[in-house]
Order: C-alpha cells, then structure tokens, then sequence
C-alpha cells in the first residue's frame, strides 16, 4: 500500500501546499479524537460531534484542512456538501461494534461510488483496536471486500484514537 505514500508525497510537492481532507465514519466510531490525536490537542472531553469541526494541522511546511463530520444517521446525507477538492478521504471505523459492520460497510460502499469523490485516495482507520472485541483490520478488510477496490489508491491502518497507537505513524504518512 505504498502507493498512498507517493500520492501523499505527491499532492504536496509544494510548501505551503493545503491538503483537504475529508474524515467521515459513521457516529462513535472515533472521528474526532482522532483529529485531536493527529492534531496533538486533550482528547479528555469529547462530545458527539453534531455538524462538522475543521481543524487545520501544520507540519512540515504543509497545512492539511481536516473536515471532521458528524457521523448521525440524520446528518450522513449532508456528506455530499463537503466532497468538493477533497484530496484524502479518511474513513473511521469502530472495530469493536460488530453489529454495525454491514451498516459501516455500506456506507463507505456509497461513498466510494460518488463521482466528487472518483479517485480519491481513501485511508480507512479500524478504530478502538485498545478493546478486546475490536475485529482485526485483516478481519475488517475481508468483510467490507476491500481488496475489490481498483480505482483509487486505499489502505487500511489498525488504530486506537484513545491511545494514540497507530495514529502517529499515519500522522508521519500525512505529514511527509
């Protein structure tokens, strides 16, 4: 999956350069702690996300926009007002909540269908790994067929947006 890397390396090839990234998932799945982990911020008081947060990241010369949007049932349609110029999809998913995984599955089936989103490369992050029931990543790409996947670059990352494990690694991938 090397090939996220060289897209990233890619899209900011030049300083100063604004990476647009879209974080979606559905709700409790983690979204917004994980910003704030990506984002080095107390991840201690957390609520429900409602609309959307932005959060801009500075690293390395580059400035990536992060659009963190509320993962509701009765929000996910208003998804779409915000795929315009994304650059990165980052999808997040509870690892631990096994019940929702059809639901999880079709959501982000849908989204990589929309035509704003054609190409873009997606990042899918197998959250609360820290839990004992979390389904493995492996587990997690076999289920939602990942591996069909043929017109954009995708990776799947094992993390724990509490403690921070495998979040930083991918803050590297992001930031180079």
């Amino acid at each position: 999956m090397q090939g996220l890397l060289s897209i990233l390396r890619k899209l900011k090839s030049a300083p100063d350069q604004e990476v647009r990234i879209l974080l979606l998932g559905l709700d409790n799945a983690g979204k917004t702690t994980l910003l704030k982990q990506l984002a080095s911020e107390d991840i201690t008081h957390i609520t429900p996300t409602q609309g959307f947060n932005i959060k801009s990241v500075q690293s390395q010369g580059f400035k990536l926009n992060v659009w963190d949007i509320g993962g509701q049932r009765k929000i996910r349609p208003y998804w779409r007002n915000y795929f315009e110029n994304t650059d990165i999809l980052i999808y997040v998913i509870d690892s631990a909540d096994r019940k929702r995984f059809e639901e999880t599955g079709q959501e982000l089936a849908e989204l990589l269908d929309e035509e704003k989103l054609s190409g873009v490369p997606v990042l899918i992050f197998a959250n609360k790994q820290d839990l004992l029931t979390a389904a493995p990543a492996a587990e997690i790409a076999e289920g939602l067929n990942l591996h069909t996947i043929r017109d954009r670059v995708w990776q799947i990352q094992s993390c724990s947006a509490l403690t921070g494990e495998g979040v930083q690694v991918r803050k590297q991938y992001l930031c180079y």
